[in-house]
């Protein structure tokens, strides 16, 4: 199943739309790494002060020369230990099913394929997504559906579930914090084969020893970058 469906996303590669209004191949982006092995995550839990986590986030960029960050898809994170959200009873969530990209608040996001608005929700919890929004698109006749997490509240006020929307068309935009799930500005984008029957919201991150279920669930989203 997956295999054939990396290749639907493959075939029809040309014909995405940008997600934003610049590049992310450019020398201005920079891949961001929130795993154990960066030094500058040697103390994890104080990034629980969102402003002094979004001054390192301009720090691992500054040091690269960048103004964009990108990154995450399968990435065994420890910047969850900030939010007893990603806490479980057998073992904590912590393997990222998406990709953020790390914009200033207010960078417009677009549609990538024509889609229909599946759902959308305000999962107001600290480190949770915030404002959410889900698309649903088609390919070949194969549905699946697309996240745009840690937007602005005004967002969802200009949708409506089965809304219709062009490739292409603006239709979210980065959030601030704390309305964003209190993180610093980035815009969490996954792709999910199958909601469960979930509305609004969907696991953005998973235990790591669940990986194969989770990866297959959710493709690698580069894709569209």
């Amino acid at each position: 199943m997956m295999p054939d469906f990396t290749q639907l996303l493959a075939r029809h590669r040309a014909a995405f739309a940008p997600l934003f209004p610049f590049s992310l191949r450019g020398p201005q982006v920079a891949l961001l790494d929130f795993t154990a092995a960066n030094p500058l995550l040697s103390h994890p839990e104080r990034l629980r002060d969102t402003t002094v986590f979004d001054e390192l986030v301009r720090e691992m960029l500054a040091e690269q020369h960048a103004t964009v960050g990108i990154g995450g898809y399968l990435e065994n994170r420890v910047i969850y230990r900030r939010s007893p959200h990603f806490d479980a009873a057998t073992e904590p969530r912590s393997l990222h099913l998406g990709i953020d990209v790390w914009v200033p608040a207010g960078t417009p996001v677009a549609a990538p394929l024509p889609a229909v608005v599946h759902s959308l929700a305000d999962n107001n919890n600290f480190g949770d997504y915030g404002p959410t929004i889900i698309l649903q698109h088609e390919l070949e006749g194969i549905a699946f559906f697309s996240l745009y997490g840690h937007l602005t509240r005004t967002d969802l006020a200009g949708l409506r579930t089965g809304q219709a929307l062009a490739a292409g068309a603006v239709f979210c935009h980065v959030g601030p914090h704390p309305e964003n799930g209190d993180w610093p500005p980035h815009l969490h984008f996954q792709l999910m084969r199958d909601m469960q029957g979930r509305w609004g919201d969907f696991p953005g991150v998973a235990p790591p020893s669940e990986q194969e279920y989770w990866a297959a669930l959710c493709p690698d989203p580069n894709v569209f970058i």
